[in-house]
């Protein structure tokens, strides 16, 4: 009987090698598609997603604030308008959360968008800071903001708010806070969010605070709070540059 088996099995193999198998592998060719403005609209597509379209354009469009000027960015100079406004802003962020925070720190390359003079729209902050970064409040030690300012030196200015630094020869030459020199034993607060904190942009100074606090707040999302409280009490977009960042010769 096993005889038979294994005859039986064997004549079968050969059966279906000699076969022609349905699944032998194919040739693929490729199938062009002509994707442009001749292609007719999907209704179903269309209408599905206008309503979301709309309600997107008009919270978009939604004015929240005024700038009385044009808000430059720069990747050269210290101190611009742009960042300043950036900073101060977060400054204030940063101490509805904690009143004792001092100091705002951001990066050149954190601020995607100049604002233009006028109003100013939730859109406006999206271009402004389209990234999901969430508000981080950190207490570092005076050493460790020396680092921080040592770093804002050498990359040619950073937007900062709180404080003012002095930089010679892309170092560092002074730094105050309050008019006063940092203690490197005393520990200061200063808010950022967690991109930087977690060390993006190759920030220096803030990797080992002394206590750190996450929130959830997107940084956008404070951006626009702030203005619109700006609007509230009558106020619009006034930044100036006021020297807070300053190279010597």
């Amino acid at each position: 009987m096993r005889i038979l088996h294994f005859l039986t099995i064997s004549v079968a193999g050969l059966f279906l090698i000699g076969c022609k198998s349905p699944y032998l592998a194919r040739e693929n060719r490729p199938i062009t598609y002509t994707i442009n403005a001749g292609l007719p609209e999907d209704t179903s597509i269309v209408s599905y997603y206008a309503p979301f379209k709309t309600a997107m354009e008009s919270e978009m469009n939604r004015q929240i604030g005024f700038s009385e000027r044009f808000l430059n960015k720069s990747r050269t100079e210290p101190e611009f308008l742009v960042g300043n406004f950036f900073a101060d802003a977060l400054l204030e962020i940063g101490k509805k959360i904690d009143p004792t925070v001092e100091m705002s720190f951001s990066t050149k390359g954190g601020i995607r968008s100049e604002l233009q003079q006028g109003s100013v729209t939730v859109g406006s902050i999206f271009e402004l800071m389209p990234f999901e970064n969430t508000i981080t409040i950190l207490e570092i030690k005076g050493s460790d903001l020396l680092i921080l300012a040592d770093f804002i030196a050498s990359t040619g200015g950073q937007p900062i708010g709180g404080f003012s630094i002095m930089i010679k020869d892309d170092h560092l030459e002074s730094i105050r806070l309050h008019g006063k020199t940092i203690d490197p034993e005393k520990s200061y607060k200063l808010v950022t969010y967690d991109y930087l904190a977690n060390g993006g942009d190759n920030v220096k100074g803030l990797s080992n605070p002394l206590k750190r606090i996450n929130t959830p707040i997107l940084v956008r999302e404070g951006l626009i709070e702030y203005v619109e409280q700006l609007t509230k009490e009558n106020k619009k977009i006034n930044t100036q540059l006021d020297g807070r960042i300053a190279i010597i010769k």
